[in-house]
């Protein structure tokens, strides 16, 4: 007969909210669906987040990922499906993954768009065989309903990360080291 160990209930533990977190709604059934949430996704930030239209008008293409799901105890983990659109058009299909540990607890769903403001910065990400977002990304927030940080100097960096829509809380959650890579519908 095989004993659970302290060690196997927690990493059993722990990968409950990976695998809860990868069946966010989305699933497989085509581009026509991740297309509809992005629009939704791209429609709520144009109204609720002042600034993100003249990002969007600015960039050379924009990565929508309209619904990740993160939760972590210790261990945790994000998945989520979203389009890359080039001058309001789909041209690829990517998926974001990041797997964390440490201080950690709580679940939230949140949708975020990787504002590609370089033409270089676009083609690195498009060419790259699965991209990590990291030090090259600069944040754009939305301080308490104030206009976003856009200037000329945001304008030039390559690569603008914004999050919008959360719900749920969690503790110690970031972008940094997600995973995109592309996907088939």
């Amino acid at each position: 007969m095989r004993t659970i160990t302290r060690r196997h209930f927690v990493i059993t533990a722990a990968a409950v909210p990976l695998v809860s977190a990868c069946a966010n709604g989305v699933n497989s059934s085509g581009g026509q669906r991740i297309d509809a949430r992005v629009d939704s996704a791209l429609e709520f930030m144009n109204r609720e987040v002042p600034g993100a239209q003249e990002l969007s008008n600015n960039a050379a293409g924009v990565l929508v990922m309209p619904l990740i799901t993160e939760a972590g105890f210790g261990f945790g983990g994000s998945y989520g499906r979203g389009a890359l659109r080039i001058n309001g058009v789909t041209v690829d299909y990517y998926s974001a993954t990041a797997g964390t540990f440490g201080l950690q607890i709580g679940a939230q769903q949140y949708a975020h768009a990787l504002f590609f403001m370089t033409d270089t910065a676009l083609q690195d990400f498009r060419n790259s065989n699965g991209w990590a977002a990291g030090g090259d990304v600069r944040y754009a927030l939305n301080d308490r309903g104030g206009m976003l940080g856009v200037d000329t100097n945001t304008l030039t960096d390559p690569v603008i990360a914004l999050i919008f829509g959360q719900a749920g809380l969690i503790v110690g959650a970031t972008l940094d080291g997600t995973r995109y890579a592309r996907i088939l519908p």
